[in-house]
């Protein structure tokens, strides 16, 4: 091979480096980038969702303690009528508590923007505090389920 032939050849293969990829190779890299959501998407998409059981259970732990506060300052927990809303501010209507406090800065909603329930009488213990999950309604299985103080 010549000087000026083996010249010519390195010249063709910069200016083909320098032209770009093909469109053989883009469509592989696609493919290759399409495999790979498809394989990691639905596993990411399933943690948000333990995420948002996870956050709801703790909330719901949270309330029961600031709940269990109140009872030990005034011997009862709120009433049904006066609801969580009685951890924040002292409720006006019968029985109204002698040593009240304020048990939380803020109530929180669900992780899919519901209000928690509260029920006093409760179905499971003395008071209970839920929430119906992601579809917002009582029952329901996977992330529709109910999440209460009933659960560990």
């Amino acid at each position: 091979m010549t000087t000026r032939h083996h010249l010519l050849a390195t010249k063709r293969l910069a200016r083909r480096l320098a032209a770009g990829f093909t469109l053989i190779e883009l469509m592989v890299v696609l493919l290759i980038i399409g495999v790979l959501a498809a394989l990691v998407v639905p596993s990411v998409l399933d943690r948000a969702d333990d995420a948002r059981v996870t956050a709801a259970k703790t909330d719901v732990a949270n309330l029961m303690q600031a709940l269990k506060l109140y009872r030990l300052d005034n011997q009862r927990y709120p009433t049904a009528e006066q609801g969580l809303q009685a951890l924040l501010v002292k409720p006006s209507t019968s029985p109204v508590p002698n040593n009240w406090k304020i048990y939380l800065d803020k109530l929180p909603n669900d992780p899919w923007g519901k209000a928690y329930v509260y029920l006093n009488p409760g179905i499971k213990g003395e008071v209970d505090v839920m929430s119906y999950g992601a579809d917002g309604q009582s029952g329901g299985d996977g992330n529709n389920a109910d999440i209460g103080t009933w659960q560990p």
